[in-house]
């Protein structure tokens, strides 16, 4: 019997960039066809250069070693597919195909029919970015693909609805996909990979941004996909649980290289064992600083008509205080917030915050109403984004409003990134690149950094771990603690990471469907949440 073949050989790969710093260094490992391979590692270690090598983007060739697939070929119209294949007819014109080892990278290079082919079955879905047209409904975009994929006419639209009942979204494809919530979204752009029929497909932080309601659904399509499809697929990602969730082998990566290769579970662990242990302190404060009263927000949409997005909300934070809002994404926690900021009309109810001695409220429009009070504001959105054309640098410093000299400036941004616990070495490092070139887990500890360096005296961070490793949550919990002391400041953090909830908040409050349902130790939240979490899973499963 002949030995099978990995369908992708990973050969002694090292890819160096400036100075001839390696990003990744003599990386192996091997997936065989319709096989789950995962690789863990924290921002900056190199999982995206790697999976950028993998997939054949450009600037990413290795500077050593190879990346080799296995494929079975048709060398009349050079279709490709799993080395399984080896001997059947082709699907498209009856040649048989036969096998071939393909040095990936040198046949990119030659710009070969080949290299064409095997690089249009393989599909990445990339982290917080959602290729997906917003005014176009689900089923639209899902079509869209399929034709510029030449897709026959005749079976468009069955082929497009099939798809969509795979990732179980039959009952938002005539939607527009600007209103899916962010999970919905994820699975739609997850139809989207699958309608090219990939023979690889490359989850970057598949689930990194999501609820854990919401990753549990994107997780349990992902592995029925690779069952009843015989996908390939490789994930990336930063979170253990991810990893051991979705693959069946990993690498856990280190500054670019590989500590610990085999059983997911064990990479997982050791993993979380150098994050150490992680000392919880939570303050009682009792001087008020923003007051919620009876608070209510409400939309129009043509197709649920009057939605209540916030519904009679009351609460208040203490100042000095790190409070915490949870709840799965559509809980109404965005709205509450923007009411908070003076980024939205509140529609009834009121919002009132102390500057000084005096109560400002948030309803009254102008600069000397709640503009006395938003100045002192500061904010990090959740879909945040830095100026790509600018240096890390001079986004930092950018930001400044105060007229100063640039060598002050230069020592506040170094001040903000050490805030948020880059070390001398990566501040050094990371200082002139571009947004571009930086992890994702960089670029959002750069966008806290830039909310930082404003000193406002009240900081509110939507999701601000929602692309942080565990390692980089703790040193995010260090730094707003820190920055909370040495800046005087107060946080509000919206998010669904119940971890750095835990591990960072004095008190925390819990949103559903637009109502507060408790607020309080949190403990008492987050295990009243997972309560809730665990009865929408049972409703789920008895729903399937």
């Amino acid at each position: 019997m002949v030995e099978k073949k990995p369908f992708l050989i990973v050969d002694n790969v090292t890819k160096e960039f400036v100075r001839g710093e390696p990003s990744i260094k003599d990386i192996s490992f091997s997936i065989m066809e319709g096989k789950s391979f995962g690789i863990l590692g924290k921002s900056g270690s190199g999982k995206s250069v790697l999976m950028n090598a993998i997939r054949g983007t450009k600037d990413y060739k290795p500077t050593r070693g190879k990346i080799i697939y296995n494929i079975a070929v048709c060398e009349n119209c050079w279709h490709v597919d799993y080395p399984s294949k080896v001997g059947q007819e082709c699907p498209r014109c009856a040649t048989n195909l036969v096998a071939k080892e393909v040095d990936y990278w040198e046949e990119r290079e030659k710009s070969t029919p080949l290299a064409y082919a095997l690089y249009n079955r393989i599909s990445i879905m990339f982290q917080r970015t959602f290729g997906i047209y917003g005014e176009i409904s689900v089923l639209e975009n899902l079509k869209n693909v399929l034709k510029k994929i030449n897709f026959p006419e005749k079976e468009l639209e069955n082929k497009a609805a099939n798809l969509i009942d795979m990732v179980r979204l039959g009952h938002r494809e005539s939607h527009l996909a600007r209103d899916l919530s962010g999970g919905e979204k994820q699975r739609a752009v997850f139809a989207m990979c699958l309608a090219r029929d990939p023979l690889l497909f490359i989850a970057d932080e598949p689930s990194g941004t999501l609820d854990p309601l919401t990753a549990v659904a994107v997780h349990d399509v992902m592995k029925q996909a690779v069952k009843d499809e015989g996908l390939t697929l490789l994930v990336t990602s930063h979170w253990p649980e991810a990893v051991v969730e979705l693959s069946e082998e990993a690498i856990l990566l280190e500054d670019g290289e590989i500590v610990s290769k085999g059983d997911p579970a064990k990479c997982a662990k050791d993993f979380m064992d150098r994050m150490g242990e992680v000392i919880i302190e939570r303050r009682k404060l009792d001087k008020e600083l923003i007051k919620v009263e009876d608070v209510q927000k409400t939309y129009y949409t043509h197709d649920r008509g009057i939605v209540k997005a916030v519904n009679h909300i009351t609460f208040h934070i203490n100042e000095g205080e790190i409070f915490g809002l949870v709840g799965v994404s559509g809980s109404g926690k965005t709205s509450l917030v923007s009411m908070m900021m003076g980024e939205k009309k509140i529609s009834y109810g009121k919002i009132i915050v102390k500057i000084g001695d005096e109560w400002v409220d948030m309803s009254v429009d102008g600069p000397e109403e709640r503009g006395r009070a938003t100045k002192y504001m500061g904010m990090l959105h959740q879909e945040y984004c830095l100026y790509p054309h600018l240096t890390i640098l001079e986004n930092l410093t950018g930001a400044i409003e105060q007229p100063m000299a640039d060598e002050y400036k230069t020592k506040k941004a170094y001040d903000a990134l050490r805030a948020v616990n880059f070390t001398n070495k990566e501040m050094d490092s990371l200082i002139y690149k571009y947004p571009d070139n930086v992890s994702e887990g960089e670029r959002h500890r750069v966008a806290i950094a830039r909310v930082l360096i404003q000193e406002p005296k009240i900081v509110v961070l939507d999701e601000p771990t929602g692309t942080a490793d565990p390692l980089t949550r703790m040193t995010i919990v260090k730094s707003i603690k820190a920055a909370r002391d040495n800046l005087q400041q107060s946080y509000l953090i919206i998010s669904h990471d119940i971890d750095f909830i835990l591990a960072v908040c004095d008190r925390a409050a819990l949103m559903k469907d637009g109502k507060l349902r408790i607020v309080g130790d949190p403990d008492e939240v987050v295990n009243f949440f997972k309560k809730i979490e665990q009865e929408e899973l049972e409703k789920q499963k008895s729903a399937a």
